[in-house]
């Protein structure tokens, strides 16, 4: 990864909260992928796992609590297998570890730079 690649977030204040929010509660394979100039949607897409609902939850609180934005849009809270939170330039994915693999964001926005955030 070249340095420009990594800078996105350290630029992004909110960002790195959500990562850090995120890896406070073990997320499995946690990504940030730069879509700025590929969607009309969001500039980042943040995507990992938990490996079980109770911890798919638990990331999806640990964000919603620790910052001090509220997302303008929570999906799949109810059923834990896929939470979407929109903070407008960044869009959070908390999958559950099989839903992930069936749905493959990753390879969906493959043109995208990416960071990962851990080996998980």
């Amino acid at each position: 990864m070249n340095k420009s690649e990594s800078d996105f977030i350290s630029d992004q204040p909110l960002l790195k909260q959500i990562l850090d929010l995120a890896i406070e509660k073990k997320a499995g394979h946690l990504l940030a992928l730069d879509v700025r100039g590929l969607s009309s949607l969001t500039d980042f897409f943040v995507i990992c796992h938990g490996d079980s609902n109770p911890q798919v939850k638990a990331i999806a609180d640990n964000i919603r609590k620790g910052t001090d934005h509220k997302p303008r849009h929570l999906e799949g809270y109810e059923n834990q297998n896929w939470i979407l939170l929109d903070y407008f330039d960044i869009i959070v994915h908390i999958f559950n570890k099989d839903e992930r693999e069936y749905y493959d964001l990753e390879r969906l926005w493959a043109d995208a730079p990416i960071m990962n955030m851990n080996d998980d």
